[in-house]
């Protein structure tokens, strides 16, 4: 009797078992890739580059004085924060360097430092988003808030102005998202003032307490008040609508998943994160995140090495068969509205849950 071939045995091997040697073989093949070394030249060229440009903003500001003219250095101020805050995320996925030390120090001094955003806060919560996207009481970036992702922690349907709202969630997400430049900042500060997980609460107090207070004690010496809160409201409005207009593509819109599923950390990082297709115009402005999927299976991958890695993965779904999904920008942004109205609707009408379809779908 002849062996088995190497398909047939693998074919017999528990499904648990196939789906482990299945991320394995993906992740030796990129890690003969060379694409998982650091990328020093690249990072140290953006840090400084965002640092001109900063530098360039504020004397800016300071030479255009009382003016409404300011108000272009606001918007101008929300790209280049944003594109700071790209810079943080990856050395808070160490990225930057090999050292674990070095990435968390770059982060507290480009997220606490430059953006006035608080990093231990934020790499708490992105931490248990990457761990398990998209499920239901587990990712914090679909916990229900002013927006509704899902109906199952809804203790009652949405009705009345709240109900209304709820509704057309999905055509009024962006311009709520006008709101979420204010909400990061609070949140962090609250929780490094508070009693929330931060490793280096003295350090956080100390960077954010002289970003923010030096930031604030200089738009309003500079400015009236009038003047000044506008500019405030458009660097603040502007920063937040950039920051979810570049992250909701990513999960909003593909399957969710029940609290209770178990699925092998291949397929919960493929199936539930999407691709926006692009050009190295998408690619700046998206940070690199627009390489959700292969940003989920290699989170320390450095941003410039998600593009080069993306056929490799693509074919490997493909071969496996394992749904890999990508869309344009525009398309995704539909998908986010569409889900959220439909989402919206079904927490005004007890009776109504797309949970189980759309976990149906990711099967």
């Amino acid at each position: 009797m002849e062996p088995p071939t190497s398909a047939a045995a693998a074919s017999r091997r528990p499904a648990r078992e196939r789906q482990v040697s299945e991320f394995t073989e993906l992740s030796h093949s990129v890690q003969q890739s060379g694409l998982m070394r650091r990328r020093y030249g690249y990072y140290w060229t953006r840090f400084v580059l965002l640092t001109a440009l900063l530098a360039g903003t504020f004397a800016a500001f300071v030479v255009l004085g009382p003016s409404w003219w300011q108000l272009l250095t606001a918007a101008v101020l929300a790209v280049l924060l944003g594109q700071v805050m790209f810079l943080g995320h990856d050395a808070a996925h160490r990225q930057i360097f090999e050292s674990g030390r070095w990435n968390d120090w770059s982060s507290l001094v480009i997220a606490n430092l430059y953006a006035g955003m608080s990093y231990g806060w934020w790499q708490h919560k992105h931490s248990r988003h990457h761990a398990k996207p998209n499920q239901v009481g587990a990712d914090p970036d679909i916990a229900t808030d002013v927006i509704v992702f899902h109906t199952e922690d809804l203790p009652a349907a949405r009705t009345g102005l709240k109900g209304w709202l709820t509704r057309r969630q999905g055509w009024l997400f962006f311009p709520v998202l006008l709101l979420e430049g204010l909400n990061l900042h609070v949140s962090g500060v609250k929780t490094i003032f508070g009693r929330g997980p931060v490793k280096r609460r003295p350090v956080e107090i100390a960077f954010i307490t002289l970003r923010l207070g030096g930031y604030l004690a200089l738009v309003f010496w500079l400015l009236p008040i009038g003047m000044a809160a506008a500019f405030l409201g458009v660097q603040l409005g502007l920063f937040g609508l950039y920051m979810g207009a570049v992250f909701a593509p990513n999960h909003k819109g593909m399957p969710l998943v029940p609290r209770d599923a178990r699925i092998d950390f291949l397929r919960r990082q493929v199936l539930m994160s999407r691709n926006v297709r692009g050009n190295r115009v998408i690619d700046t402005f998206m940070g690199g995140l627009n390489y959700q999927i292969e940003h989920h299976l290699f989170p320390s991958m450095p941003r410039p090495n998600l593009r080069k890695i993306q056929p490799t993965v693509r074919a490997f779904c493909a071969a496996h068969g394992i749904t890999y999904t990508e869309t344009s920008l525009h398309t995704s942004y539909g998908i986010v509205i569409r889900h959220l109205n439909t989402v919206g609707l079904s927490a005004t009408d007890p009776f109504q849950c797309p949970l189980a379809t759309e976990y149906r779908s990711a099967r």
